[in-house]
């Protein structure tokens, strides 16, 4: 099962970006199965139906989010028909934090979680929503997206589950990381995929605005920034146990 997932779509920079590798990127690395986390597709903030129309059309199968899950109220008018996967461990909420997608007669589970440190200490735990899931949802394959702010977190995640999943990628910083492998029981393991949207932003806000913010502890809402663009993703093959880093800018 080969799976080409594509980290934290920003804006319209970043769809545009998507849009253009898309192609070359099917091309190259023949995927079954395709994904994006969608949680700041809509201008940094949330998703809409127009967006997420325009992403299955490009043969996205499924969108995962993340603490900006609800920031575009339009999402509870389709998330329950969607192949939109807010994090699980919500404790109530609409739609879905996991969907089994069928491909080639095989189960894909695919699981959405947000961490907790430094982030909201009033979610479920990601360790015992996961278990649970998995517990609960039989497939061939299972890869989890873990979207949260610290790397221990997330590393200490993708040890619990190793050789329980196929694979935990992590999402949420908008820096890619250094880190993929294959864990000692198997698992595929990146701590974040890093971000498709604005290169010299901070993390896809304009700096102008984000280095006010810092300096004064005020500034003006968030816009995404212009300029030079990125694409960070991942390729994954759950059979051979290969997981390989995608980074590409304007002008390579």
């Amino acid at each position: 099962m080969k799976i080409l997932f594509f980290g934290d779509i920003y804006g319209t920079a970043g769809i545009e970006m998507f849009e253009e590798h898309l192609k070359n990127l099917k091309d190259i690395y023949r995927p079954n199965l395709i994904i994006i986390n969608g949680e700041n597709i809509a201008n940094g903030r949330g998703i809409n139906k127009e967006i997420y129309t325009k992403m299955m059309m490009h043969g996205v199968n499924a969108i995962t989010m993340g603490n900006w899950t609800w920031a575009n109220r339009d999402l509870l008018n389709f998330i329950d028909e969607s192949n939109v996967i807010r994090p699980a461990n919500y404790k109530e909420a609409p739609g879905s934090g996991y969907k089994i997608i069928n491909i080639n007669d095989k189960k894909i589970l695919i699981i959405s979680v947000l961490g907790r440190i430094f982030m909201n200490a009033n979610l479920a735990n990601p360790f015992e929503v996961i278990d649970e899931i998995i517990t609960n949802n039989k497939a061939d394959y299972i890869l989890i997206d873990v979207h949260a702010e610290a790397t221990s977190e997330k590393v200490a995640i993708g040890h619990h589950f190793d050789g329980r999943v196929d694979a935990v990628v992590g999402t949420h910083t908008h820096v890619q990381t250094n880190d993929e492998r294959r864990l000692p029981k198997g698992t595929l393991y990146i701590s974040d995929i890093g971000m498709t949207g604005p290169l010299d932003g901070v993390i896809g806000v304009e700096k102008d605005i984000v280095i006010s913010r810092f300096l004064t502890g005020y500034s003006r809402p968030n816009e995404v920034a212009k300029g030079p663009r990125q694409l960070n993703a991942v390729f994954m093959n759950l059979d051979k146990k290969i997981i390989e880093k995608i980074r590409i800018k304007d002008g390579d």
